[in-house]
């Protein structure tokens, strides 16, 4: 299906109003002179805990340790990762690295 000129100024202007909406709108509802409730607190330092948990079990459901490489892999990754979060506590950088650490590993050492 092709989208007329109309039709696609349309999609673009809804993403590029919704992009603009949430990256302002924490700004507005919570600005720095304000106590946030407690309740944004707390989840500023539950989510990262939970969105790395949820990441490993995603990650890890499929393994198979029964067959070559016996999910050395994911091991070696996920070692890798949780040890580069402790020292340097920093969320990002932690995923990139075991991210493109386990990508390297299944595409050239363990292929």
């Amino acid at each position: 299906m092709r989208l007329t000129n109309v039709q696609a100024l349309i999609i673009l202007g809804c993403i590029v109003l919704g992009a603009v909406t949430t990256r302002f709108l924490p700004f507005i509802l919570f600005p720095e002179n304000k106590q946030h409730p407690k309740i944004v607190s707390y989840l500023s330092v539950t989510i990262p805990a939970a969105m790395m948990g949820l990441l490993i079990v995603y990650s890890l459901k499929g393994t198979s340790i029964s067959t070559f490489p016996y999910g050395l892999a994911e091991l070696i990754a996920v070692g890798i990762t949780v040890g580069l979060h402790l020292w340097k506590r920093n969320v990002l950088l932690s995923i990139g690295v075991g991210t493109v650490l386990y990508m390297v590993l299944v595409q050239f050492v363990f292929a």
